[in-house]
């Protein structure tokens, strides 16, 4: 399943639909002219993905036959250089679409048990920054066929151990199947969060012989809503370059509803040689509406310094009318981001804010205190001054 023209012939044994494409990796040494009939018959806009792929790496989006070419040998290179595999297939562009999937978890007996959906539809450059559960869009008869799905495609294959299967889902609900990443997920967290199971007890248990004794009912039944948001050491304002260095401050939030998953501390060194992610914040309530609040408060509380951080980015993401309403696709956020001039600005930063209320507890406490004869002054005494006659009181 780690192969994914491999995994694509898995879901069609198993009955699961799968988006049009080629059913085996493309002959590097194939002319030209015969890798464009090939994409002709898959159809435009399509992608050219690395079989080994993940993470968004080794894909390019096709939009006509002029671009197909340098778009696989692109491929090419970056998934031989990321994966040690070159081997590329194409596969048609369902958009606008939203990337839903199901965690699933399987025993040695062959006993399989899906989750309920996650959406993962807020991606930047193919690379999910902001996830959710349950998805806004799915409905209760969409996430039993997902899960319906899901099962299948783990039983046919013999499947053990956690898993996440993909999907692609259309505007009228028609799901396709797009791969499975035979692994646990950085976004495991919101499904532990509102289904009470905690996935990575339960994978070595499993990796130990138990049999699953977990309630496929209860699997399937939210409670509540979670979101995660991925922190990286990225400067938003730089096109989300890494931005690696030493952490010389950091203040986690905390609070009912709050998790964070972080693997950094002060005096941590943010390297350059791999992901830059240092944390996964998550925050749970009974709805999502709350949930949405929960975690802009967690946000706010959230204090990295020495290093830029994606902070500021997700304080603007969740103020964007479209993912305040669910409203979201694949292609959302690449839209937002290019129809913005400044992914910081809109939202106030975590300093700009404690300014603002320590302005407001002196302005509090020089009109309880000092009385009316310090502040009848007016500008003119200055800010220096009137600190100074405030250090005078005592």
């Amino acid at each position: 399943m780690g192969g994914k023209t491999a995994a694509r012939q898995a879901a069609q044994k198993a009955g699961v639909p799968v988006i049009p494409g080629t059913e085996s990796p493309l002959d590097a040494a194939l002319p030209d002219a015969d890798v464009l009939a090939i994409a002709h018959d898959v159809g435009y806009p399509l992608f050219a993905k690395a079989v080994a792929g993940g993470g968004g790496k080794g894909m390019r989006l096709v939009q006509d036959p002029s671009a197909l070419i340098g778009a696989i040998r692109a491929a090419r290179s970056e998934a031989q250089g990321a994966f040690g595999d070159s081997a590329i297939y194409l596969e048609r562009s369902v958009s606008p679409a939203r990337h839903i999937e199901v965690q699933v978890m399987a025993d040695a007996n062959g006993r399989v048990v899906p989750f309920v959906e996650r959406e993962c539809s807020v991606q930047r450059r193919h690379q999910k920054v902001i996830e959710e559960t349950p998805s806004p869009a799915v409905t209760a008869d969409t996430r039993r066929a997902l899960a319906t799905a899901a099962r299948a495609l783990a039983e046919g294959v013999g499947y053990v151990n956690a898993g996440t299967v993909e999907f692609l889902l259309d505007e009228d609900e028609r799901f396709y199947f797009l791969e499975m990443n035979t692994r646990l997920q950085v976004e495991h967290p919101v499904t532990e969060m509102v289904t009470g199971v905690d996935l990575v007890h339960w994978q070595l248990r499993v990796a130990s012989g138990e049999a699953l004794t977990l309630d496929p009912e209860r699997a399937l039944e939210p409670r509540g809503h979670a979101i995660e948001c991925r922190i990286y050491a990225e400067d938003p304002e730089a096109g989300f370059m890494p931005s690696p260095g030493r952490i010389t401050r950091l203040r986690r939030p905390s609070g009912p509803g709050i998790r964070d998953d972080s693997g950094v501390d002060e005096g941590f060194e943010v390297p350059v040689f791999y992901d830059s992610m240092i944390s996964k914040l998550i925050a749970w309530a009974p709805d999502r509406h709350r949930a949405i609040q929960r975690m802009m408060r967690a946000l706010t509380e959230y204090h990295v310094e020495g290093v830029r951080t994606t902070l500021p980015f997700f304080r603007w993401m969740l103020r964007q009318p479209e993912f305040l309403e669910g409203r979201v696709d694949t292609g959302f956020l690449d839209r937002a981001l290019g129809a913005s001039d400044s992914v910081t600005s809109v939202a106030p930063s975590a300093e700009t804010e404690e300014q603002v209320v320590l302005a407001a507890a002196v302005h509090s406490f020089l009109a309880s205190q000092a009385g009316a004869e310090l502040l009848s002054e007016g500008a003119d005494a200055g800010a220096w001054r009137r600190a100074a006659r405030l250090e005078g009181l005592r």
